[in-house]
């Protein structure tokens, strides 16, 4: 029996009471089982009885007394029991149990996958750098985050895009065309420019792209190699997140937004909702209406828009995509766009608590890790990945909440023992994968018979438990936008999956035959393997068959 076929048991024991008169209560569209928090507590708790008390006039155990008379009669329930103020108690038999491990080999890939956040529509938006330099530590942590939170986000059902936003207009990119120029005629960078290697690189690109630049008038050689430097940075940005495994539906162009009109057209709407005043010879949005610290100028006094400007236009671009939840996911040094894109949300007529979500990052400290030889004052993501690897780097900064900041030992990411985690969950997995290979070999072949009552090992009971708790894990930390809550699962599964190897063999021994046992207990293995591998890939780490 799954949670969800338990989940589906309960509802019906409710519909009949109700029917039956003995509660007077509405039957809500989802019901959920948890895994109880102590041993002994049953195979699965809830807490139905207590969120019905009020609402139904009785007291919570005399509502959990009701429906567990009701679901006791359920097949594959082996015992109930009333705890605490009304949590009902379930533990199944070994037979209904066990038939979970063949359930999750017949879904495979979609074990986990649930409905939870079905009919939400979500554009969601992370790193979002600058195009005027390379991606450093700073951005890995909301890339790895970022991608998985889309993960999480559609396999409960949510319709996500992932959209990246190019700030590629304002000052700083004419600093930057300036820094390239420079370094293609071999001068010196300008006063507050862009130092660094990689901006040789660059320039030495723009040349190759137009070997006329330095002939070009200085206006034309500027925009040109602005535009040239920019076109390669970004082609960088991009392809570095590539090999991250971490992919964009959308990149969206500040430019676009000022080019369009759609600043302009922001602006105006914005006045029609009447939260735009004329002061001072410059344009302000009233944002302290809706709980920002100050007003906000849109138009300054020489007529230029500020990047305050075109955040309300990107917002309103949002919401005429048709993208009613926007996340925006921040760096540490954002806080104060915290209240200021609220405020837009809230002049945009819209709920600056349901249509607007924004996280704060908090910084990463990796000891160990050696400042760029490109960049010069900085820990690049390409560096990152080629001195501890994809897998680790994406898994460390997976497992921690995003608002906390973390130090991770860059040296010990890269040891493979059982102290590094995402090798201890990697590792779980190929030892499944291995024993399914020696499985094989001595022809345990789990199509030939599979008897979920045999699973009866209580160790095979405690990960049978685990296993069925993925579908809720991956539910919740998509609804807490919490990855980490994946990674940690994982690292207690693959504990469950370590003791359970240890206590029941899967392969027969030289002197015995082949069973239902073996074949059952390969059927477990091998749900193992999925789950590992589903939850995994939720954090976009590969999940191996050797090790």
């Amino acid at each position: 029996m799954t949670p969800e076929e338990l989940s589906a048991a309960i509802r019906a024991a409710l519909t009949a009471a109700v029917e039956a008169g003995e509660l007077t209560v509405e039957v809500p569209a989802e019901i959920r089982v948890e895994r109880p928090k102590q041993k002994g507590h049953g195979d699965w708790t809830s807490n139905l009885s207590m969120q019905l008390a009020k609402p139904a006039g009785m007291k919570p155990r005399e509502v959990a007394a009701i429906l567990a008379e009701r679901l006791g009669a359920t097949e594959g329930i082996a015992s109930l029991e009333i705890a605490g103020p009304g949590f009902i108690n379930i533990t199944l038999d070994a037979a209904s149990a066990g038939a979970l491990a063949q359930a999750i080999v017949e879904a495979g890939a979609d074990y986990g996958r649930n409905d939870a956040m079905a009919g939400h529509v979500v554009n969601l938006e992370f790193i979002s750098a600058n195009p005027t330099g390379p991606l450093h530590i700073g951005h890995t942590r909301w890339a790895a985050l970022g991608d998985s939170m889309r993960r999480l986000l559609t396999a409960a059902g949510a319709s996500v895009t992932a959209e990246y936003y190019i700030n590629d207009a304002g000052a700083q990119m004419d600093t930057f065309g300036a820094s390239v120029l420079a370094r293609a005629k071999g001068e010196p960078i300008p006063e507050g420019g862009y130092p660094g290697a990689y901006v040789d690189e660059l320039a030495q690109t723009a040349l190759a792209a137009r070997p006329d630049l330095l002939e070009l008038p200085a206006e034309e050689a500027l925009a040109t190699a602005r535009q040239l430097g920019y076109e390669a940075q970004l082609a960088d940005i991009r392809s570095t997140l590539e090999d991250f495994g971490v992919f964009f539906d959308v990149w969206f162009s500040e430019q676009t937004l000022h080019a369009g009109g759609a600043v302009d057209s922001a602006i105006t709407r914005l006045r029609e909702q009447g939260h735009v005043d004329d002061r001072d010879g410059a344009v302000w949005l009233r944002t302290t209406d809706f709980g920002d610290d100050k007003d906000r100028v849109l138009i300054r006094t020489d007529g230029v828009p500020t990047y305050f400007a075109a955040d309300a236009a990107y917002y309103l671009s949002k919401k005429d995509r048709g993208f009613p939840e926007k996340i925006y996911l921040l760096g540490a040094d954002h806080h104060g766009y915290v209240s200021r894109l609220k405020a837009i949300a809230a002049c945009a007529g819209d709920d600056p608590e349901t249509n607007i979500e924004i996280r704060i990052g908090q910084l990463v400290n990796l000891g160990g890790a050696k400042l760029s030889k490109r960049a010069g004052n900085i820990i690049e993501l390409r560096d990152l990945v080629s001195w501890i690897g994809t897998d680790a780097v994406r898994y460390s900064l997976a497992r921690y909440p995003a608002d906390s900041p973390i130090s991770l030992d860059g040296e010990e990411l890269r040891k493979q023992t059982n102290d590094n985690p995402v090798f201890y969950v990697q590792y779980a997995h190929a030892r499944t994968a291995n024993v399914a290979r020696l499985a094989a070999e001595d022809g345990v072949d789990r199509s030939a018979g599979f008897d979920p009552g045999l699973l009866s090992d209580p160790a095979e009971a405690t990960l049978l438990a685990a296993l069925g708790d993925f579908p809720r894990i991956v539910a919740h930390a998509a609804e807490l936008r919490e990855p980490h809550r994946v990674a940690r699962y994982l690292e207690d599964l693959a504990g469950h999956f370590h003791k359970w190897y240890d206590t029941c063999r899967v392969r027969p021994r030289s002197d015995e035959e082949t069973t239902d046992l073996h074949r059952t207990r390969l059927w477990l293995n091998d749900a193992t393997r999925q789950v590992l591998a589903n939850g995994l890939d939720l954090l976009g780490v590969s999940a191996p068959e050797r090790m």
